[in-house]
């Protein structure tokens, strides 16, 4: 932990550790400040409630998860925009497999409710989503939906599904096992299922 942090800051980071080791369970404000080497109160100068210090660690998944988005929509650039739509797809479902403490806090309704935030903080918790969403609807849209903004947010409907299905275990139940191509197969039968046949 770097010291030189300053502590807001350095609260977070021990926030952040916590829950991608240890999941949302582990974040206790004293289990917090004993990890950030302060006392239990410490914290309160920063977040005057615990919930105002979840959103900042939640706040940080959505953060790397939109330069996940834009790396994946990147890295596919000279791809067809379905193309594009599957990559960013894998990414979301990618990340929500691989920290899936985080993603449980990043979506939890109390912090996107954001009730409460000062406006110091910035947008609103919820408000997050709006460019990664936004860059889902344009690569949609690229696609020929007749109406990219439902089908966007059906889409990511149904890969935030796939994620949590997956995750807990039921979908590689009903498949009869998990594959290692299995989590981008499905990802694939979403987005071909929202955009329709693939043109031949």
């Amino acid at each position: 932990m770097d010291q030189e942090r300053p502590l807001r800051e350095r609260l977070i980071d021990v926030g952040v550790e916590l829950v991608m080791s240890e999941g949302t369970g582990a974040l206790g404000l004293r289990e917090i400040a004993r990890r950030a080497g302060v006392s239990h109160g410490a914290p309160r100068r920063y977040f005057p409630t615990h919930q105002s210090l979840l959103s900042a660690i939640a706040r940080r998944g959505f953060e790397e998860l939109g330069a996940r988005f834009a790396t994946s929509a990147a890295g596919a650039g000279e791809l067809p925009p379905r193309e594009r739509v599957r990559a960013i797809g894998c990414a979301y479902v990618g990340y929500a497999l691989e920290h899936a403490g985080m993603f449980e806090l990043m979506f939890r309704h109390d912090l996107l409710d954001s009730t409460g935030q000062g406006p110091a903080e910035g947008p609103r918790l919820r408000e997050t989503t709006l460019a990664m969403f936004g860059l889902l609807v344009g690569l949609v849209r690229e696609c020929g939906a007749a109406e990219p903004s439902v089908t966007a947010a059906a889409l990511w409907a149904n890969l935030h599904g796939v994620a949590q299905l997956w995750r807990w275990g039921s979908l590689p139940l009903v498949l009869g096992g998990a594959p290692a191509d299995g989590v981008d197969r499905l990802v694939g039968a979403a987005v071909d299922a929202h955009l329709g046949p693939e043109p031949v």
